[in-house]
C-alpha cells in the first residue's frame, strides 16, 4: 500500500504507522513519496530498501541491510542494526541511536549515516562518497578499499583497512562534522573536536605492482 501512493498517485493521507511488525522483512520498501512511517517494533531484513522522499523511523531494532540503496529521505533507527546498514545507498540520512554490525556503509554512493554507537568490521568498504559517524568504536577494517568517502569515529578504531589512512580534521571537516550531527540532534552535546577522520590514501584508484600486495 506504501508503495502505491508514490509517483503521479496523490494522497492527503501523509503519516502512516506500522503496529506488531515481528520482525518481518522488506517493510516499508521502494517509498517514492514524502511519507511519514513509524514502525513501532523490531523489522527484519531490507527494511526502508530504496527509500526515496520518506521518513521512516523504527522503534526497535532493524535487521540486515536495513536502508539499502535508499535514495533520499531519513530513515531512523532506535535500536541497533544488523550487517550492511546503508549498503550502497546513493543519499538521504540514515540515523542508528545504537550500534551498527559489520559492513555498515558499504559501497555507499552519497548517503549520510550517523551511528551513535560503535561499528562492527569492514565498515565503509569501498565507500565511494557520503559521510560515515560513528560516536563509539569501529572493529576491524575500517574503510577496507575506500574511494571518497568521509569517515569520522569519536573512539577507537582497531585497524584500519586496505587504503584507508587518518587524516587531518580541518576546521571544513568541523563544519561538516557539525551540521551532520545537528541534524542527529547531538550538534550541542557531542563535541566534533573528539572525532578523528578517515579516507583513501588514493593508492588503489590505478593499479600499480608496488601496490599488489593490497588489493
Amino acid at each position: 500500500m506504501l508503495q502505491a501512493l508514490g509517483g503521479d498517485t496523490k494522497t492527503d493521507e501523509a503519516s502512516f504507522r506500522v503496529l506488531n511488525p515481528n520482525g518481518a522483512h522488506a517493510i516499508a520498501v521502494g517509498i517514492d513519496a514524502p511519507l511519514d512511517v513509524e514502525i513501532a517494533g523490531h523489522v527484519g531484513y531490507y527494511c526502508g530498501g530504496m527509500n526515496k522522499w520518506a521518513s521512516i523511523v523504527i522503534d526497535g531494532n532493524a535487521g540486515q541491510g536495513v536502508g539499502e540503496n535508499m535514495m533520499s529521505g531519513l530513515i531512523h533507527v532506535k535500536g541497533d542494526a544488523s550487517q550492511c546498514a546503508g549498503a550502497t545507498a546513493h543519499g538521504g540520512l540514515l540515523l542508528i541511536e545504537g550500534n551498527a554490525s559489520a559492513r555498515c556503509g558499504i559501497s555507499m554512493k552519497g548517503v549520510d549515516i550517523v551511528v551513535k554507537g560503535g561499528l562492527g568490521h569492514l565498515s565503509g568498504f569501498m565507500g565511494q562518497i557520503g559521510r560515515l559517524v560513528a560516536f563509539g568504536d569501529a572493529g576491524e577494517a575500517l574503510g577496507d578499499s575506500i574511494y571518497e568517502t568521509r569517515i569520522y569515529v569519536r573512539g577507537k578504531v582497531e585497524s584500519l583497512g586496505a587504503d584507508c589512512i587518518e587524516k587531518e580534521l580541518k576546521d571544513e571537516h568541523r563544519a561538516e562534522l557539525f551540521a551532520l550531527l545537528k541534524q542527529a540532534g547531538e550538534a550541542h552535546r557531542v563535541d566534533v573536536s573528539e572525532f578523528r577522520r578517515y579516507g583513501s590514501a588514493r593508492k588503489l584508484y590505478n593499479f600499480h605492482i608496488d601496490n599488489v600486495g593490497a588489493y
